[in-house]
């Protein structure tokens, strides 16, 4: 029983949670560095279209849309793309001046926008200490809790004795 204990108490311990994090790590870096974006200029108008909202229809981007305003915006952006004079960002700018923030399907970095990706990672932050701070919590109740003793037993079995007397009279 104590060696079972031991072991618990050691995969709770720093080395689970080290290993944790080198795997949460791992994976945040083969995630950054993943992507390589677009690399011909039809990859480059897909990824911009998939960007922008059609202006007339619901939840659909440039990309999907069949709709004429959406048809002009693609060729919009294939024109711009083929001048090469514009980046992505200046291009979804342009197209943002041109038709209002509302045909952003992905909201900017900056300004209020930002909350939309800041928030989660709170979130997600205040989750995690919140649980560790139970889960330290709980690890100390319990290591304070004491094995019972022999006369904790004997009272025990006296107390069911006394229940199994009352139960039968």
């Amino acid at each position: 029983m104590n060696s079972a204990r031991r072991i618990n108490r050691s995969i709770k311990g720093w080395a689970g949670w080290l290993t944790l994090g080198l795997i949460v790590l791992a994976f945040l870096v083969v995630g950054a560095t993943r992507s390589t974006g677009p690399e011909t200029p039809q990859e480059r108008v897909e990824d911009i279209t998939k960007r922008v909202a059609c202006p007339i229809c619901d939840g659909e981007s440039v990309f999907e849309s069949r709709n004429n305003a959406s048809r002009d915006i693609r060729n919009q952006v294939t024109v711009l793309v083929d001048s090469n004079e514009l980046g992505d960002d200046e291009i979804i700018g342009f197209i943002e001046t041109r038709y209002g923030a509302d045909v952003l399907l992905v909201p900017k970095a900056s300004g209020f926008d930002a909350l939309i990706w800041v928030l989660p990672a709170v979130g997600f932050a205040a989750g995690v200490i919140g649980l560790t701070i139970a889960f330290l919590r709980w690890r100390r109740e319990a290591e304070n809790t004491l094995d019972p003793t022999d006369e904790d037993r004997e009272l025990v079995e006296a107390a069911l004795r006394d229940a199994a007397g009352e139960d039968l009279e």
